[in-house]
């Protein structure tokens, strides 16, 4: 073991310490050594990041590093902020747990030309937080073609050269050298305190001393071998009676093997390296060994991948992920024969947003009540999944709950209660404007769930035929808004339109309270995305034109986002990653365009209904329709946002939505009611956010299969 570590690390110096200051001043009057100073950038990017260091990071002390084979001295960030910084660009690849949990790993590499590769990857990534190198020999010329030294390093200790980049690039990993190299006696003196075991080396008695000494010890060994990209793994931790090189040289005598030439190597490196899986050129150079050519030859490039390959496989190991033994290949030139063309994006179409004008009342009764069933198709539910049956004949209609298009946030069908409430609305407003208007009962069917009845008679009611118009032009716009203040008539206008159906509009108009309630929204939103029952139905609901019929769910287009979020949209979509960022509890950009259009709002509208049956959401449906009218009919956008917690009275029924997050659901909704103004009792049928915005891009369409008409 080397022990003037003075030739490959850097000397770490504090200004503030008497002795290391004296040190300083001594280099400073030396005219050979340069002193590099950045250290404002180093604080300005640290200060830059997010989230924000906290105060113990950004005011611990920066230190100078002299290294002395460039004779330099380097002022940098303490241990702590350095490393933040350094690897904050693995994020979230590599989680700031993972990289903690990484820098207790120790890693021991054997053959420091390909190995060079390794420890810098290794470096790189913080993927361990040790090194210990071995390697007796020292750089030459035709090294420097999968070697990355430099002619500078011509003459060095291949592992001395190693160490140098590492403390260039982390002056605080802790490294240790075996410039003598390795021999069957210092094998096991080299695994000490070793958590990994890299075996790069060409020493055939040194590779098995290596490998029957790790699996003594319950260590795993890896090895890139650069042709094909081979990447062999040992699990000695995990198969203690594995053995070695996976059985294929059989059990044999080391002393036998020590001093092999290259040529005579060759039949063990064929049965190591499985002669029937080498590349032809290798195959082929092996054939010439000792004839045209002095050994086996390596690539750069191949050398490059397997570093990037064994740190991968070090980053399994060290955080506990699954990786078993055996070998792999990751073969370039085959990657490359198998070029294809990436499948093109699918251009969503073009579509004018559908503004027609309602049709004249009609005179005849079988067009009205045609009329009337349309009408009642029109009402908006939650990710349009028209959870309803609408069944209509000359005495009257009936619209029930179908439970076989509930969803998971539609607890207890409340929300398909105010979907039948809201078609209900719809119903009478047709009917009226027809003439047809009767008695409306709401009345328990089976099994449980309400059924809204009309029977039609000839009446009119002057308020809800006014609204016939505004009715069938009823659309959501999601597109983000001018927050411009309401006026005190159009507010009242609101909140009578609530109370007419038994509700009472909760209107909040304070910017900080808009503020507060986007932020409740956006962490909704997160939650939604991480819990994959949710993210699920959610993704279900969006439609991909001309790919997919609209006739149901969301059209993608009416979502409003710009190339940007819809492009983003494709990766939020994935299941595995959701789980990624559901890992770190992570995520919380997954709220900001709720978030952002919240922000946009001129208000937010959110219907309180007295009570929690099925008959009290059916009334909130129909006050939440009669809301959305009359908000339209005074020029305001209108977005329902229904957040995870919106139908889940119970706490019960939150741990069944969401069984990770159902203690912040409930505090999400207890901070919702609150600033509200919500009562005790009630219950909250939907919240709408009300903008002055442009008009939508495109209106949602609606399935005729869930609607009948019964001949009588």
């Amino acid at each position: 073991m080397n022990e003037t570590r003075g030739d490959y690390t850097a000397l770490l110096l504090d200004e503030d310490h008497s002795g290391d200051a004296a040190v300083l001043d001594r280099l400073r009057r030396d005219p050979a050594v340069v002193f590099v100073d950045r250290l404002d950038q180093q604080f300005d990017s640290l200060r830059s990041l997010v989230p924000a260091p906290g105060p113990g990071v950004l005011d611990e002390a920066p230190v100078w590093a002299y290294y002395s084979w460039r004779r330099t001295v380097v002022r940098l960030l303490g241990p702590a902020s350095f490393r933040l910084l350094r690897l904050d660009r693995n994020r979230t690849k590599i989680t700031a747990q993972e990289q903690e949990r990484l820098r207790d790993v120790t890693v021991g590499i054997v053959g420091l030309s390909v190995g060079h590769a390794v420890a810098v990857a290794l470096t790189l990534e913080g993927a361990c937080g040790g090194l210990r190198l071995a390697d007796f020999d020292t750089l030459e010329l035709s090294n420097l073609n999968r070697v990355p030294g430099t002619v500078l390093d011509l003459g060095v200790n291949k592992a001395v050269v190693a160490a140098r980049r590492i403390a260039e690039i982390d002056p605080y990993v802790t490294v240790t050298l075996w410039e003598g190299g390795l021999d069957v006696e210092s094998v096991a003196e080299f695994l000490d305190g070793t958590d990994v075991v890299i075996d790069e080396c060409d020493s055939l008695d040194v590779k098995v001393s290596l490998r029957r000494e790790a699996r003594r010890r319950g260590l795993p060994v890896l090895m890139a071998t650069s042709d094909r990209g081979l990447l062999d793994v040992e699990r000695f931790d995990l198969e203690p009676d594995r053995p070695v090189f996976h059985g294929v040289i059989g059990d044999v005598d080391v002393e036998s093997l020590a001093g092999l030439g290259s040529r005579d190597k060759i039949p063990l490196v064929l049965r190591i390296l499985d002669a029937g899986q080498l590349s032809a050129t290798m195959a082929a150079s092996l054939v010439e060994v000792d004839e045209t050519i002095s050994t086996w030859p390596q690539l750069g490039g191949e050398v490059l991948l397997g570093g990037a390959e064994v740190a991968a496989a070090v980053r399994r190991i060290g955080l506990g992920q699954p990786l078993a033994s055996g070998r792999c290949r990751m073969d370039l030139d085959q990657h490359l024969d198998a070029l294809t063309d990436p499948p093109r994006p699918h251009d969503l179409p073009e579509r004018a947003p559908d503004r027609a004008a309602a049709a004249a009342v009609p005179h005849d009764a079988v067009d009205a009540v045609d009329a009337v069933v349309h009408a009642a198709s029109r009402a908006p539910s939650g990710g349009n999944v028209q959870p309803w049956t609408i069944a209509a004949d000359d005495a009257g209609l009936t619209i029930s709950v179908a439970p076989e298009h509930t969803t998971a946030m539609d607890v207890g069908y409340r929300g398909s209660c105010v979907a039948v409430g809201a078609a209900l609305h719809n119903a009478r407003i047709a009917a009226s404007a027809a003439g047809l208007l009767g008695a409306v009962t709401v009345h328990d069917g089976d099994p449980g769930l309400p059924v809204a009845t009309m029977t039609f008679g000839s009446g009119n009611d002057r308020e809800l035929t006014d609204r016939y118009e505004h009715m069938l032009d009823r659309t959501t716009n999601r597109r983000p808004g001018v927050p411009r203040p309401l006026d005190d008539t159009q507010a009242g206008l609101l909140a009578e339109a609530a109370s007419r159906e038994g509700a009472r509009l909760c209107l909040v108009t304070d910017r900080d309270d808009i503020a507060t309630i986007g932020a409740i929204l956006a962490e909704s939103d997160r939650i939604r995305f991480l819990t994959p029952t949710l993210h699920r139905e959610m993704i279900g609901e969006l439609r991909w034109p001309p790919l997919d019929s609209v006739e149901t769910g969301i059209d993608v287009r009416a979502l409003e986002l710009d190339s940007a979020e819809l492009s983003t949209l494709a990766l939020l979509r994935r299941p595995d990653v959701m789980e990624r960022l559901g890992a770190q509890d992570a995520g919380r950009a997954l709220g900001k365009s709720t978030a952002d259009r919240v922000a946009s709002s001129s208000a937010v509208a959110v219907v309180a209904i007295p009570g929690s049956t099925p008959r009290d959401y059916v009334r909130g449906g129909e006050a939440t329709e009669s809301v959305w009218i009359h908000a339209q009919a005074l020029g305001l956008a209108v977005q329902p946002i229904s957040p995870v917690f919106l139908y889940g009275v119970e706490s019960a029924e939150l741990e069944q939505l969401s069984p990770r997050y159902a203690a912040p659901l409930e505090k999400l909704r207890e901070e919702l009611f609150d600033v509200v103004g919500a009562k005790a009792g009630e219950a909250l049928a939907m919240v709408l956010r009300l903008s002055h915005a442009p008009s939508p891009s495109v209106r949602s369409e609606r399935l005729a299969d869930r609607v009948r008409r019964r001949i009588s």
